[in-house]
């Protein structure tokens, strides 16, 4: 995975190795001028939005970052369908949140109350609606805290998914524990050891098994969920840990690597289950990096490899959205971030309601002209996946 943040002539993000730290801006790169709090685009589709927090102990296994603590501890955002529209919108992150992830990406002098005071959809702690829904689980990147992912979250749940986005605690610039405990990044301590990405991605897998028994099991309203339609979509290393998951644990049904290095090893008889590739440039077939072609040809399945030429590394997060906010300026050419927001909602969208609802996506057969941006790579298998259940 690459990280966030290198200045040419305003925003870009550099191809750097997974596990390296992310280079400062440079001094004399174009900086915007903030004229106030961002927004975060309007969800999609027809549902109102809710989100809550769980924090979450599995006492079963200790933290692979932490040698004194006796148990992983988990920060889980969920975002669901809701009864009701209004109320008060969830707050994007806490200042100190914000504090800690810009001073971690190398800019210090950002305004961080504005960061903080991001605009987000969804109603805080809002009542769900009764019916069962399919689930989607959530991974960030290495560094990034799980709500640089909010806008393709809130998007999900308005089209009628319940989402639990997870953060892998210690592989942050910072998550907020229970009882407001700062967690911040000790797996970045390590992130130049052999077989770093590797272990990152197992532990990862873990906490999505571990998860998925509370939410399914021990959570207040586990009867919203369908356990036999479970997703997960990942940017960057979490991108990589949707294969660690769909691996490990064969509730994970189908799955989305957004511009993650393939640190997951599929074994030689292959992965079954439909699993879509959506990359930058940086991924297209025979390119630099060449674990998706590696995987490519263990993906059995319904597959896809999608390729956004003109993006980013973070062109599928909020970060792009956020760039005015925190003082950049986006390269000339490069994907504009509302249109970013709308390819990655748009493609993410199709896959899940054609694997986990049965609706057929034409759009993900070929290239769309109302998309131009996406570049597909051919596959041998055109047809729509006959597994999941139709659902209104």
């Amino acid at each position: 995975m690459r990280q966030l943040l290198a200045l040419a002539a305003g925003l870009a993000v550099l191809a750097t190795s997974a596990c390296s730290a992310p280079a400062p801006p440079r001094a004399d790169a174009p900086r915007a001028t903030p004229s106030g709090p961002a927004a975060l685009p309007a969800p999609t589709g027809p549902h109102p939005v809710g989100t809550t927090v769980l924090h979450l102990t599995d006492t079963s296994r200790p933290d692979p970052w932490d040698p004194d603590a006796g148990a992983r501890e988990l920060k889980v955002t969920l975002w669901y369908p809701a009864k009701r529209r209004d109320g008060p919108r969830a707050p994007y992150m806490t200042a100190k949140e914000a504090e800690l992830l810009l001073r971690g990406s190398g800019m210090s002098t950002a305004p961080y109350d504005l960061l903080s005071r991001t605009r987000t959809n969804a109603v805080q702690d809002a009542e769900p609606e009764g019916r069962r829904l399919p689930l989607v689980v959530l991974s960030p990147g290495f560094t990034k805290p799980m709500s640089t992912l909010t806008s393709l979250a809130e998007d999900l749940a308005g089209r009628g998914y319940v989402v639990a986005g997870i953060d892998h605690t210690y592989e942050s610039y910072v998550t907020t524990l229970s009882g407001g405990r700062i967690a911040e990044c000790l797996a970045c301590d390590s992130n130049t050891d052999p077989g770093f990405g590797t272990g990152v991605v197992q532990g990862r897998a873990a906490d999505v098994s571990f998860v998925l028994d509370q939410l399914t099991s021990t959570w207040r309203h586990s009867g919203l969920i369908d356990r036999g339609r479970i997703a997960m979509v990942g940017q960057s290393i979490g991108g990589a840990a949707a294969v660690a998951a769909m691996v490990k644990d064969p509730r994970v049904r189908a799955g989305i690597d957004m511009d993650g290095t393939g640190y997951a090893r599929i074994p030689k008889s292959g992965l079954s289950r439909p699993f879509m590739f959506m990359g930058s440039r940086e991924h297209v077939p025979g390119g630099r990096d060449t674990s998706w072609d590696r995987d490519w040809k263990l993906l059995t399945g319904w597959k896809r490899w999608l390729v956004l030429p003109d993006a980013e590394h973070q062109s599928f997060t909020d970060i792009p959205l956020l760039a005015e906010v925190i003082g950049l300026q986006p390269l000339p050419g490069m994907l504009p971030a509302a249109r970013g927001a709308e390819l990655t909602r748009t493609y993410v969208a199709a896959f899940l309601d054609q694997h986990l609802k049965s609706q057929r996506r034409p759009i993900l057969d070929k290239a769309s002209s109302r998309y131009p941006e996406v570049t597909f790579r051919a596959s041998s298998n055109p047809r729509p996946s006959p597994r999941g259940r139709a659902r209104p």
